[in-house]
């Protein structure tokens, strides 16, 4: 088994957490549990295979990211009433699989030889649009788009730290663990000390 699949099995299995307990939050059935996991787990992967034009789509080539979702979305199920905070371990829970997915998605662009930009895009996209879904589809407000915190920005750091080492002559191992350790410090550190990009502040839309 390859490290790069190895991330993406390890990706897929805490945003299906993730995902799981958000399907809680809009006290779905056990079947809603698993829709919203496996959508949370392999939708960045999904789209990332699409557009790489990687054939087949991960899950679709082996299907054990559905299997493991599932699995995972049958515990949430049966185990989320346990847990006081659940708003509170789905950030969490997203902010590890934000710092697994991105460097999954980095390295599958890097493996197919992609430029600098590609790779960069597909771990911001393999990293954020499966959150992004899960969100939309529950009608929670999107973490990608929350106000006040880094999120995305957490995404674009971490694949650019693992191109920047790449060029500088560093391992791919190494790279992608940087790539994983930038991101989960600077979404950790939004969450934790209030760090954030400056936000747009203009004048109201006239009625």
């Amino acid at each position: 088994m390859s490290f790069l699949t190895l991330l993406d099995y390890a990706s897929v299995l805490v945003f299906a957490a993730s995902g799981a307990m958000v399907a809680s939050r809009a006290q779905l059935d056990i079947i809603g549990f698993a829709f919203i996991a496996c959508l949370t787990a392999v939708g960045g992967g999904t789209v990332r295979d699409v557009l790489l034009d990687r054939n087949p789509v991960f899950w679709v080539g082996d299907p054990v990211p559905i299997l493991l979702a599932s699995g995972v979305a049958a515990t949430v199920f049966f185990t989320a009433h346990l847990v006081e905070s659940r708003l509170r371990w789905v950030i969490w829970l997203d902010s590890f699989a934000l710092a697994i997915a991105v460097p999954a998605g980095t390295g599958v662009a890097m493996e197919l030889g992609h430029g600098p930009v590609i790779v960069v895009l597909m771990g911001m996209a393999t990293g954020s649009l499966g959150g992004l879904m899960r969100d939309v589809v529950c009608n929670e407000v999107p973490l990608v788009l929350k106000q006040g915190e880094l999120y995305i920005s957490c995404a674009l750091a971490g694949a650019t730290v693992a191109v920047v080492l790449l060029w500088l002559g560093s391992t791919p191992a190494t790279a992608l663990v940087s790539c994983a350790a930038m991101t989960w410090v600077t979404r950790a550190g939004s969450l934790i000390f209030g760090w954030h990009l400056p936000i747009y502040k203009g004048r109201p839309p006239r009625s």
